[in-house]
């Protein structure tokens, strides 16, 4: 019970307020339109509780991010979207485990429930640039040879995931911005896939809130940042 209690006061009335609003939208668009697929409606759950504590800047985010990869990597084969499958399944879940590694080692004043927020030199900002585009074209060609479904978002998709889990693991506010962009995407990539199947409306409703989160989760480390740097 106290341990409940604590979880509650850890996060702001703001933040309990964006995370039920968030799980109780998904819900409810699961009951509307699936009511079938409960690994979705699991995947929706873990992803969206993920994102309020990497907004915190805290390691569980990532150890729950690992779980959410796996899941949204078997949702993605059932449609063919075999990048989004390949992208989480082989990038973003090891670069989620090294993250939680990179998380832990650097607490922001020994507090293991927040990070230490970094701040990207020029000269690395150009190296993410030029790795992002490598392996942008190497996966066009990967997912062009599968057989990818909706291929031009599907690789656009390849490229923000990239970018945004490099940013994750070198602790940068910009992380949220690119998986932003990255939901973007993939509400453009699902949108799709709902008009050959309905049910798969509730993923969509579930990246409309991943959007949402992840642009709180920006506004927030920058908050950090700016907290840190003063003390």
């Amino acid at each position: 019970m106290k341990s409940f209690k604590s979880l509650i006061n850890y996060f702001s009335k703001g933040e309990l307020i964006l995370w039920v609003c968030s799980v109780a939208l998904i819900v409810v668009s699961f009951m509307i339109f699936d009511r079938e697929n409960y690994l979705t409606l699991a995947a929706s759950v873990i992803g969206v509780t993920a994102l309020i504590f990497n907004a915190k800047g805290n390691p569980v985010g990532q150890a729950l991010i690992i779980v959410f990869s796996i899941l949204y990597a078997i949702i993605s084969f059932s449609f063919a979207y075999y990048g989004e499958m390949i992208t989480y399944l082989g990038m973003s879940a090891p670069m989620a485990v090294v993250a939680l590694v990179s998380w832990l080692k650097n607490p922001y004043n020994g507090n293991k429930a927040e990070v230490k927020v970094n701040r990207l030199k020029g000269k690395e900002i150009v190296f993410m640039a030029i790795l992002t585009a490598a392996v942008t074209v190497v996966f066009y060609f990967i997912l062009k040879n599968l057989g990818t479904a909706n291929i031009v978002p599907s690789t656009f998709s390849v490229t923000t995931s990239f970018a945004a889990a490099y940013l994750t693991f070198r602790r940068s506010p910009f992380y949220a911005l690119a998986y932003a962009a990255n939901d973007a995407v993939l509400l453009i990539l699902w949108t799709l896939a709902a008009i050959a199947d309905i049910s798969y409306l509730s993923v969509i409703i579930c990246f409309a809130m991943f959007l949402i989160n992840d642009i709180y989760g920006f506004i927030n480390w920058r908050r950090m940042r700016k907290r840190q740097s003063e003390k």
